[in-house]
C-alpha cells in the first residue's frame, strides 16, 4: 500500500526548527544528513511513528521560499497532530511555550485546539473520538 511518507515545511533555519519541533512538539529527530550543495536533509516525526509521516525541514534558499515561511497554507489550519492524550500533551505543549490560538475544544469528531508552529504555521492537536 502507498503512504505519503514526508511532507516538506519551509524553514528559516535547519537548528531552530529542529529545537522546536524536538523541544517544544516532543518529535524525534528521524534523520539529518548535510548534502553537497550546503544543504541538510533533516526528517522529523512525531514520537511512534515509525516510518510514518514525518516533516521533511527545508530551509527557505531564497526571498520567495522565505516569503512562504509560515504560510504555506495560507493561514489555515494545514497539518494535524493525533494524540491519545490531549490533555496532557496540551498542558506539556503550553509549558513548553507553544502558543494555543483557542481553548481546547470538544467537538463530535474529538477533542482539538489550534496552535502555531514557531513560524505561524496552524496545526490542530486532535484526539479522535471513540468508535
Amino acid at each position: 500500500m502507498s503512504m505519503i511518507a514526508l511532507v516538506s515545511l519551509v524553514v528559516r533555519e535547519y537548528d531552530e526548527a529542529i529545537a522546536f519541533y524536538t523541544g517544544a512538539l516532543g518529535f524525534e529527530l528521524s534523520e539529518d544528513t548535510p548534502r553537497p550543495d550546503g544543504s541538510r536533509w533533516v526528517v522529523v516525526r512525531p514520537p511512534g511513528a515509525g516510518a510514518g509521516t514525518g516533516l521533511l525541514l527545508s530551509r527557505a534558499k531564497d526571498e520567495a521560499q522565505r516569503g512562504c515561511v509560515g504560510a504555506q497554507t495560507g493561514g489555515r489550519v494545514g497539518f494535524f497532530l493525533y494524540t491519545e492524550d490531549f490533555a496532557g500533551d496540551h498542558a506539556r505543549m503550553l509549558a513548553a511555550g507553544v502558543r494555543f490560538l483557542e481553548r481546547p475544544r470538544h467537538e463530535p469528531y474529538g477533542s482539538v485546539a489550534v496552535f502555531e508552529d514557531l513560524y505561524g504555521n496552524r496545526w490542530d492537536l486532535l484526539e479522535p473520538a471513540g468508535p
